[in-house]
């Protein structure tokens, strides 16, 4: 499907970012799940600087918000729960597979997120803090043991369950930002995984639209004509 100006359907997006977080931000996450349901969306996107307003839908300031007309939420595992009760293609409509599939969502920003976004901070956004470097040893260790974990349930699947659904949208999403950093280079199975993940054409969609936001409103240099 596409981005329409006419969709009922609104994600809030970031108008651009540096090159460090690009394709992590987590309105990916909601752009791939239309995606992957066949739904048409519009995108509101917004700059450092939030619209008047905007902490009324989402009372941290963040990326993304939604809105269809029936629900105006945010947080991406409420999004994407809800995207599955409208899309079997998300969400196996059996009772068991679906809270299956549920509970990996909130797995991957639970049990596996937190580890791996504090390492790779501190090698970005808190690489010059005094602290930073000693707080390395604790952190790799939090975060291969939950990696490990992931992998050992893994083994030779190709997802999760055995379908592919919302839980594998968010799982991927967070083994990215810990492949980036270099956190799955020793798990073979995890880095096959993201790969699968990445090859789907909606996923290639979702990225590649919100690429384009960021190339098209790239600042510019200081002193340049506007």
């Amino acid at each position: 499907m596409a981005i329409s100006p006419d969709s009922a359907i609104e994600v809030s997006a970031l108008r651009w970012v540096p090159e460090g977080p690009r394709g992590l931000v987590k309105d990916l996450r909601v752009r791939w799940a239309l995606e992957e349901a066949g739904l048409d969306y519009r995108v509101r996107l917004i700059g450092a600087e939030r619209p008047q307003g905007y902490e009324i839908d989402q009372p941290f300031n963040q990326v993304p918000c939604f809105c269809d007309g029936s629900v105006r939420i945010f947080e991406t595992g409420a999004i994407l729960q809800y995207l599955g009760e409208k899309s079997e293609a998300l969400l196996p409509r059996q009772q068991e597979a679906k809270y299956r599939a549920i509970q990996w969502t909130y797995a991957a920003v639970n049990s596996v997120e937190p580890f791996v976004q504090f390492r790779a901070l501190l090698n970005s956004f808190w690489a010059d803090r005094d602290w930073a470097e000693g707080a390395k040893p604790t952190f790799d260790e939090l975060a291969q043991l939950r990696l490990s974990q992931l992998a050992n349930w893994l083994g030779e699947k190709q997802w999760l369950e055995d379908r592919f659904t919302i839980g594998d949208i968010m799982m991927v999403t967070v083994l990215r930002l810990a492949a980036r950093s270099g956190q799955l280079d020793a798990f073979d199975n995890l880095i096959s995984y993201v790969k699968r993940g990445q090859e789907r054409p909606a996923f290639q969609r979702a990225l590649a639209d919100q690429l384009a936001a960021y190339d098209q409103n790239q600042p510019q240099p200081q002193g340049e004509a506007a």
